[in-house]
């Protein structure tokens, strides 16, 4: 059958015009989140990653890496929750590191799984090891490094925006933190603050990363007495402990608690405090009561009694570029902190003092005000563009070449009607 002219010119027209309302739809998919769950490298892999001394009794359920001295004479267990998999991660498999002096005293320091590295002196009893070896080296992890990017990486989340429509109230001593995104979730929260809580409690969707930026040089839970943490994944608030926790720890798993300024966290209380800490330029003291139930990075440590870390490494997805900045790997900020050297051979507990010098120079942007909304600064508005200017919400930068194309076809195809007619008058 042979086909009109006309009609095969309408039907070019029909499938150009079909090409222009499809191409378009898949061009705008959406792109990938601007996320990774390993921004935290070598740190990520160790329950507790301290840059100076580490003063600790009775034990952290993950491995633990210390870049001064380790003062274990209390008694110690390292890496018992450790699952294969993870102490295959670790560099050399090294589930305890102290690139120091290990004093132990009279009481044992058990390495549970994994192995151990001492780059000094071990006083006292030898290293128990359950499923490892023993090696002397120093410079396994490079902590300078290591702690660089962290205080680089630290300084930069802090100026992530508040999420749109996150809550921060203090009524009386209750602290309610609340968002309902279900990708990523940032607060910003004044220390000082943070200290007249008695009792905290968060509210997200199970499953979402949640930043909590604390701006302040110091944080004392022991200022209003805090006794408890409460989470929500979207029902009920459940008290965070070892054996419970809500949405089954899918909120604790995702949650970040971020200390840019910080030279002294104080835990001091009873209450188990869920999530990972960081605070690079800052010393802890866990004191001797509950324990955290996260991973912690800070430049020393100090805990005792049942102030332990548990294993529930951090899973949050972050941005690899926090506030569009680039954090400079292995070089230290302005603002590093000041580092007592590790001392050998020390009899005493050493304590590594970040000077005051440490305060980062940038303080959190954005932060919410008890009571209010949050309002973030800077953030895109709903509907434009990405980088290199391409409407990335819509596809039509797509949408160009197929106009300039099916006009190209067009003109051609008149160009065959013409000449068809032509052939048929001659």
């Amino acid at each position: 059958m042979r086909i009109p002219t006309t009609a095969a010119l309408a039907a070019l027209g029909g499938a150009l015009v079909l090409g222009l309302t499809v191409a378009p739809a898949a061009q705008a998919a959406p792109a990938a989140a601007d996320c990774t769950t390993d921004v935290f490298g070598i740190a990520g892999k160790y329950g507790e990653f301290v840059l100076g001394d580490d003063v600790h009794s009775p034990d952290a359920e993950g491995a633990v890496a210390v870049g001064g001295n380790a003062d274990f004479r209390g008694g110690f267990s390292v890496g018992n929750e450790l699952s294969a998999a993870e102490v295959d991660a670790l560099p050399g498999r090294a589930a305890l590191v102290v690139r120091g002096d290990l004093v132990n005293g009279g009481s044992d320091t058990v390495v549970m799984k994994g192995n151990a590295v001492v780059g000094g002196t071990v006083t006292g009893r030898a290293v128990d090891l359950h499923h490892g070896t023993f090696a002397k080296q120093a410079d396994l992890i490079d902590f300078d490094a290591e702690f660089a990017k962290l205080r680089s990486y630290s300084a930069a989340l802090a100026k992530e925006s508040a999420t749109p429509g996150a809550r921060v109230r203090l009524e009386g001593d209750r602290l309610t933190l609340e968002s309902g995104d279900s990708g990523r979730n940032v607060f910003a929260v004044p220390a000082d603050e943070l200290e007249k809580a008695k009792e905290v409690f968060l509210k997200v969707p199970a499953g979402a990363t949640t930043i909590v930026n604390v701006s302040g040089r110091d944080y004392d839970m022991a200022t209003a007495g805090t006794t408890s943490f409460f989470l929500s994944g979207g029902q009920d608030f459940v008290l965070d402990d070892k054996q419970q926790s809500a949405s089954d720890g899918k909120v604790r798993a995702k949650l970040l608690w971020n200390f840019p300024d910080a030279d002294k966290i104080s835990k001091n209380s009873q209450a188990a405090w869920p999530g990972s800490v960081l605070a690079p330029g800052a010393h802890l003291d866990l004191g001797n009561g509950a324990p955290v139930n996260g991973s912690v990075w800070v430049a020393s440590l100090h805990g005792s009694g049942g102030a332990e870390t548990h294993h529930f490494p951090f899973t949050g997805c972050l941005p690899e570029v926090p506030g569009g900045q680039t954090p400079s790997p292995g070089t230290t900020p302005s603002s590093t902190p000041a580092t007592t050297p590790p001392a050998t051979g020390t009899s005493s507990p050493p304590v590594t003092s970040p000077s005051p010098s440490a305060t980062p120079s940038g303080s959190p942007s954005g932060s919410a005000t008890p009571g209010a909304t949050a309002t973030p600064s800077g953030s895109t508005a709903p509907g434009t563009g990405g980088g290199e200017g391409d409407l990335a919400s819509t596809g039509s930068s797509g949408t160009v070449p197929i106009v300039i194309g099916g006009a190209a076809v067009l003109a051609a195809g008149a160009g065959l009607v013409v000449m068809a007619r032509r052939r048929k008058r001659a």
